[in-house]
């Protein structure tokens, strides 16, 4: 079955490049909608809380994840049938280049309020005060986060567990986003936001990974991205975001990170990479990295499904 998730993925890749976001009913609308519904009826703002919600809206997810596993066993085709569709269900690559493409035209023309509308529904820091300079920072900033949690992390996890790893993925960082919608209650999100810390560990390696290798393709330095990744993360307070955004700060050749306000308090960030501050003409280069990314990371994710299947291979070969 392992031929058969590794054609699901890349059909799924191929999926959200061309269906996108036309169709309604995607999995990150439904996993948002029960975590929010999950979160109603848990209000207490305590860390036990919290883990209940995430392991409600998680544990949901593998569940019917497996559920949909099952439909395939022993049947390669509609295996690959359905990782594709549970592929393009939780992607979020297609997603990603819309709106960094309106970010980047909204900053084009300079319009600063719609730039800090579209932000403000897709990054959680505070952007009512931003210039453009500082708006094509965090919008720089954003695709690199997103390229990462909503494109290489459910792949790869995919690649791993099959459906109910691609909702898994997407379900812990939904349940994360849900439990800080509410800045008050910061103990009730701390259990989400040590497992997305987690699950997230080896995707945001792949991520800097592949944004080396894909940097020449959009005109950027895979040596610089390599460098900013290497040096400038050691002191950058996130185990992950760091690594990702430092490896686009480097193939861009701008710099990144600095004092950054979110609605809890101001936090001073290393500054990530080398060059000039980011422009309009540097988010549409991130956008189209991040599309890059995507598809080295589909392939990647192919070939990691396709290790299982190469490893009983070998050990029959070797048995005779």
């Amino acid at each position: 079955m392992s031929a058969a998730r590794a054609v699901g993925l890349l059909l799924g890749v191929m999926a959200d490049a061309m269906v996108g976001e036309s169709v309604r009913g995607r999995a990150d609308a439904t996993l948002a909608h029960v975590a929010r519904a999950v979160r109603r009826r848990i209000p207490a703002d305590h860390p036990l809380a919290g883990a209940v919600h995430v392991g409600v809206v998680a544990g949901a997810a593998v569940l019917t994840g497996t559920a949909v596993e099952r439909l395939g066993r022993d049947r390669p085709l509609v295996s690959a049938a359905t990782t594709a569709a549970g592929t393009w269900a939780v992607l979020g690559g297609a997603r990603l280049a819309a709106d960094g493409t309106a970010l980047a035209r909204h900053l084009e023309t300079g319009d600063v309020r719609a730039t800090r509308e579209t932000l403000a529904h897709w990054d959680s820091r505070c952007t009512q005060d931003l210039d453009s300079v500082s708006l094509a920072r965090a919008s720089v900033e954003a695709v690199a986060h997103n390229a990462s949690d909503t494109v290489v992390a459910p792949l790869l996890w995919g690649a791993v567990a099959g459906v109910p790893g691609l909702l898994a993925s997407r379900a812990v960082g939904t349940a994360r986003r849900v439990a800080a919608e509410q800045p008050g209650h910061r103990r009730f999100g701390v259990p989400s936001s040590c497992l997305d810390t987690a699950a997230n560990l080896l995707p945001t390696r792949l991520t800097a990974v592949l944004t080396v290798a894909g940097a020449p393709v959009v005109g950027g330095s895979a040596r610089a991205a390599w460098r900013a990744w290497r040096r400038d993360t050691v002191l950058h307070p996130n185990p992950n975001s760091g690594r990702v955004v430092a490896a686009y700060a480097g193939a861009l050749e701008i710099r990144l990170g600095g004092r950054t306000a979110y609605p809890d308090g101001v936090r001073e960030l290393p500054v990530l990479g080398d060059g000039r501050n980011p422009d309009a003409g540097h988010v549409t280069r991130a956008v189209e990295l991040s599309r890059v990314v995507g598809w080295l990371a589909g392939l990647t994710s192919a070939v990691v499904a396709l290790v299982p299947s190469l490893r009983r291979r070998r050990r029959s070969r070797t048995a005779r």
